[in-house]
């Protein structure tokens, strides 16, 4: 997966590309299939203190693309918040497939079963 990091109105240090890079990644623990990523740091400095960090990620994966955007008063906490948030959408978005699948599956045994019945 390739992680794209675009600061604004922040300076970018390593440790802070380090900590989005490692986050985001293990976003890779719910989808094997992501493409990318391409996250937005961005400092409100209108808003003192409270909330003044926006963190918006973006992940590409096949099909419809998620997105997740937060606001923390600490960097490190909004990041955590995004990730949070895009994980239960991977989460959620796992379970709809193995439930179409399971489905799909479960109606071909049943459409055997009474093909045999009927033979």
């Amino acid at each position: 997966m390739q992680i794209h990091i675009s600061p604004r109105d922040v300076k970018l240090t390593a440790a802070i590309h380090t900590y989005v890079a490692s986050k985001v990644s293990h976003l890779e623990h719910y989808a094997d299939d992501i493409i990318g990523a391409h996250v937005a740091i961005h400092h409100d400095t209108t808003r003192a203190g409270k909330h003044a960090f926006v963190i918006k990620v973006h992940l590409a994966l096949p099909g419809p693309d998620l997105h997740g955007e937060d606001r923390g008063h600490d960097l490190y906490q909004a990041i955590d918040l995004v990730v949070e948030r895009l994980a239960e959408q991977l989460r959620h978005r796992k379970s709809k497939l193995t439930k179409g699948r399971r489905d799909a599956s479960r109606k071909a045994k049943a459409k055997a079963r009474k093909s045999e019945l009927v033979a």
